[in-house]
């Protein structure tokens, strides 16, 4: 009897949302909406990183934030999906230099 009340748990699996283009935000990036593709004037490419334009953050090029982009468009992650809040994760396009 007691097994039986540990089966939901136990069959849980946690995954991320998909992206439009219907690969997986991996669930070190998003826990629920937190991630979702953005335009290319939202991220700018500078000599320090790559620049949030809504919040002015860096992200330096070796930062273990950043990660290939599956559908070569950018992607950003920021705590609780909103506008103001820091990166998680951002997927990036290769780049084409």
């Amino acid at each position: 009897m007691a097994a039986l009340l540990f089966l939901p748990t136990a069959s849980f699996r946690a995954s991320a949302h998909e992206a439009a283009t219907g690969w997986s935000y991996p669930y070190q990036c998003c826990h629920d909406m937190d991630c979702r593709p953005v335009s290319t004037q939202s991220v700018a490419e500078r000599p320090e990183g790559y620049v949030i334009t809504g919040t002015g953050e860096v992200v330096g090029y070796r930062d273990s934030r950043i990660r290939q982009s599956p559908d070569g468009l950018f992607h950003w992650c920021s705590v609780a999906g909103k506008s103001n809040s820091r990166t998680i994760c951002l997927f990036v396009p290769p780049r084409s230099f």
